[in-house]
């Protein structure tokens, strides 16, 4: 009978030997093999059909990889009894391994995603593939999808957030969520380790809001920093009507109807068609943007594409670009979605209503009332953004 003792003390021959435990294991044998380089690894002798054969259970240790002789024992019960049963676990094993080469990996999921949901739904989705291959891709891409463990999600975003990114591992724990929530939903996978992980880092309700002197210090500072004359006139622009940075990038030519920016619904963060007034300053930057574009977009990248056209804006590299010169203009940090939020507080503060301001902003309103409430608010929204236009005008012209 095999002991942990015995096993321990045999010693590797020139040939490869076997021992036999003498346990009952049903209509199997279970065997200690010994090679010479000193690998010890059990396996089960059975026959089926007066044929004999051998399956590897697995290598002698104490390391998670490995099996101890009372593991190996259990497994090669079980095994037997598969066998007792008049079924071949070779044969068994055989169609696991094909079904399990069948399974998709972590890329597949990735492809997947991007293509059939991502691409459709979020105008952002370039984001999204951007995180799939800094962090995810990298470690798991060739990884089975079904094999990845919570342990391990756990263990990536702490990485990512020990370099100093804990809200990257915030948009990494979303993005692989809703990936493997995508997969869920067609049926390429059952289960999702991201089920029961929490944000790394916890993050605040932003409310960065600049002031008269910080708006004149922003305002002035761009005609010297150190990005292309568009990505100027696109802060600028955000400013002045309070809209998304998404929808500013893609503004083109066509979307401009007198002094009014028609933005469509294809275009809109919420689906829903916007009109936006155009005051006087806005109509001035539109006019210096002119020509800046080659034929369609009016803040265009500086690329351009293979037909030699114009191509828009990317909303990332207009952050990255006021984040590069934020320093040379000597002001405190903030974003582009924070010149939304001012131009919202500002015309608050000079006396319009939240209805109104909530309509500048193309906010989705709740209740019954917004149901039936059809007005445009097309001259309200037109006097408000005329206020916040004159009051620019002003306090960049006296400071």
């Amino acid at each position: 009978m095999l002991t942990d003792r015995k096993i321990q003390t045999l010693k590797p021959k020139d040939n490869r030997y076997e021992i036999a435990d003498e346990n009952d294991h049903g209509r199997g044998t279970l065997i200690l093999r010994v090679s010479p380089s000193g690998k010890k690894a059990f396996v089960l002798r059975y026959s089926i059909d007066r044929k004999v054969h051998r399956l590897t259970l697995g290598e002698y240790g104490t390391r998670p990889d490995q099996l101890t002789l009372a593991a190996a024992r259990t497994k090669a019960n079980e095994i037997g009894e598969r066998i007792d049963a008049g079924l071949d676990p070779i044969a068994q094993e055989r169609e696991r391994q094909v079904a399990y080469a069948k399974e998709p990996s972590v890329g597949d999921l990735a492809t997947e995603y991007i293509e059939k949901w991502a691409k459709l739904r979020k105008r952002s989705w370039p984001e999204d593939q951007r995180i799939l291959e800094k962090d995810i891709l990298p470690h798991w891409g060739t990884r089975k999808a079904e094999s990845i463990t919570r342990k391990e999600v756990v263990a990536l975003l702490d990485q990512i957030a020990s370099r100093g990114a804990p809200i990257a591992a915030n948009r990494t724990l979303a993005v692989l969520r809703k990936m493997y929530n995508f997969a869920i939903s067609r049926s390429m996978i059952d289960q999702s380790p991201c089920l029961g992980v929490q944000s790394p880092s916890k993050e605040h309700q932003k409310d960065r809001v600049l002031n008269d002197e910080e708006i004149v210090t922003f305002w002035k500072g761009l005609d010297t920093a150190a990005m292309s004359l568009t990505s100027k006139l696109a802060l600028r622009f955000m400013l002045v009507t309070g809209q998304r940075l998404g929808e500013v990038c893609h503004l083109t030519r066509e979307q401009i109807e007198g002094n009014w920016w028609i933005i469509p619904a294809e275009i809109a963060k919420n689906g829903r068609a916007h009109r936006v007034p155009l005051s006087l300053l806005a109509m001035n930057i539109l006019d210096a943007a002119q020509s800046m574009g080659i034929d369609r977009y009016l803040f265009p990248s500086a690329r351009l594409t293979e037909e030699g056209r114009d191509r828009e804006m990317s909303p990332t590299a207009l952050s990255h670009a006021l984040r590069r010169n934020l320093s040379a203009i000597q002001i405190t940090p903030f974003t582009p979605h924070d010149l939304r939020r001012t131009a919202a507080t500002h015309i608050g503060m000079l006396g319009h209503n939240r209805l109104v301001i909530s309509k500048i902003l193309n906010h989705v309103e709740g209740g019954v009332t917004a149901i039936y409430d059809r007005h445009t608010y097309d001259t309200e929204k037109r006097a408000a953004l005329e206020d916040w236009s004159s009051k620019l005008e002003k306090i960049t012209t006296i400071y």
